[in-house]
């Protein structure tokens, strides 16, 4: 069983950045694909970012992209998101997730273990 603990979350001005911080533990943290999601008021959850194993490969959702940046330290069992320019539309509740492929994936449905999520609210 792999525990999924996500910090980081607060209020933030539009325009400004976040980083966010899942630590993970019950499983090597290596043989872990790791992702983050979103979920918005009213909206279905969505992903927003991916990263192999190693930390060499990154995927991310098209509305993100060139703002945000996924990271792992595998001597440390975390992940991060570093989220900047902020927009409204960026609020949500972000949750990390864990998989056992190999391939990284944004299809929710692949990974196998969430966190609890931590809450993003960017303000005007």
């Amino acid at each position: 069983q792999v525990q999924l603990v996500e910090s980081g979350g607060g209020l933030v001005q539009a325009g400004g950045s976040l980083r966010l911080s899942c630590a993970a533990s019950g499983r090597t943290f290596s043989s872990l694909t790791m992702g983050w999601f979103r979920q918005a008021p009213g909206k279905e959850r969505e992903f927003v970012a991916a990263i192999s194993r190693s930390g060499g490969s990154m995927y991310y959702a098209g509305s993100v992209k060139g703002r945000f940046t996924i990271s792992r330290d595998n001597a440390k069992n975390t992940v991060y998101l570093q989220m900047n320019s902020l927009k409204l539309e960026d609020t949500a509740v972000y949750y990390c997730a864990a998989q056992l492929r190999l391939l990284i994936t944004r299809s929710e449905g692949e990974y196998d273990y969430w966190g609890q999520g931590t809450q993003v609210t960017v303000f005007s």
